[in-house]
């Protein structure tokens, strides 16, 4: 059984949800775009924050910053991925880029075996 709270968060969550999807596609590069611009100035503090001597802190705020940006930024991308694959170069970018992924995925993975290979030969 939910918490009130919980059932105020998650009725928030697909209220915001909803009103991502309505957006069209340009809007919702704009959306996309929005948790990489406020987090990245925050991985530049923890550079500064490190370089001044306090390593865990800088460490912390790195880590912080980036966990929050991939937790947004894939959920949003997830919402707003089936309008931006409207968009041509969206679209040819993105079949690049997943092309791409597979193939050095598949070279990494023919790699490792014949690392394999030599190494149980020794």
């Amino acid at each position: 059984m939910l918490t009130r709270p919980r059932r105020r968060l998650t009725a928030a969550m697909s209220f915001g949800r909803r009103r991502i999807q309505r957006l069209g596609p340009y809007q919702s590069l704009i959306v996309m775009l929005l948790p990489a611009m406020l987090v990245e100035p925050l991985k530049i503090v923890a550079v500064f924050v490190a370089g001044d001597g306090h390593w865990l802190t800088g460490t912390g705020i790195m880590i912080a910053a980036y966990g929050a940006s991939l937790l947004v930024v894939e959920r949003v991308f997830k919402i707003v991925k089936p309008k931006l694959m409207t968009l041509n170069w969206f679209a040819s970018a993105w079949i690049w880029f997943t092309g791409m992924r597979q193939s050095v995925s598949a070279w990494l993975r023919a790699l490792a075996t014949k690392c394999r290979a030599v190494a149980c030969e020794r």
